[in-house]
């Protein structure tokens, strides 16, 4: 598959989820990200976007943990996307926790990324070289910006539009860059920890075929369900 991407269990004890201790978590972790390093792409991407393991009111970040292990696989880290969101729970005894990261690997160096289709307008789409000899063009690229890596896009909370009963449901915008950057028409979308479907309907609306495992029966339904409206929408506004 050319992308793998996914947002694993935590490990803070959610419905959908065995709390376990830190290192059997991690081993865990190490055996899932082993079979997906075997179905990548030699010019596929993984991207495990991951929040913070909590312990003892301390926190720790996931992806400084799970780092070594994707390092062992000999996969190298293009960037450490933050996510920014506005809404999420309230701390009392710290700041609180308005972010996750997405950690960006590929398996080797002839790595796909489509940097236009994911380009953003500019600040100043009108600003021009003021001297030099490109003086009087544009300074600017004609589709737009690099997104750079913080993304502030809207988490999916109670009164948003695509909530499920899934707790911890990621927006199919965040999973649309993605599936926009680093596949082509046609390419294999895996997520092994699926959950409602979001990767899939990403993956789906954009020309991509998509793959996924989910243990939740529940979520597998509204997956199903899901990803058939998706489908349905897609239909008609091609008609």
């Amino acid at each position: 598959v050319k992308l793998i991407v996914t947002s694993p269990p935590y490990n803070i004890g959610k419905s959908y989820e065995k709390r376990r201790t830190i290192d059997d978590y991690l081993e865990q972790q190490r055996q899932i990200i082993g079979y997906c390093v075997e179905k990548l792409h030699p010019h596929g991407s993984i991207c495990w976007q991951v929040g913070n393991f909590v312990q003892k009111n301390s926190i720790i970040p996931l992806d400084v943990l799970l780092h070594p292990i994707f390092s062992s696989f000999k996969l190298t880290l293009r960037n450490r996307i933050i996510w920014h969101f506005e809404h999420g729970l309230h701390c009392s005894r710290r700041f609180s926790g308005r972010y996750e990261t997405i950690i960006w690997y590929t398996k080797s160096d002839t790595y796909t990324f489509n940097l236009d289709n994911v380009r953003m307008p500019q600040k100043y789409p009108g600003k021009k070289y003021f001297k030099g000899p490109k003086a009087g063009q544009y300074s600017c690229h004609p589709l737009g910006k690099n997104p750079g890596d913080l993304w502030i896009i809207p988490n999916v909370k109670h009164n948003h539009v695509e909530k499920t009963i899934h707790p911890c449901q990621f927006p199919v915008e965040l999973i649309e860059r993605l599936v926009l950057a680093f596949t082509d028409l046609g390419d294999w979308v895996l997520d092994p920890f699926i959950g409602v479907g979001t990767t899939a309907i990403a993956a789906l609306l954009h020309g991509r075929k998509a793959i996924g495992a989910e243990i939740v029966k529940d979520y597998v339904d509204i997956a199903k369900e899901r990803i058939k409206l998706a489908i349905a929408s897609l239909i008609r506004s091609l008609a």
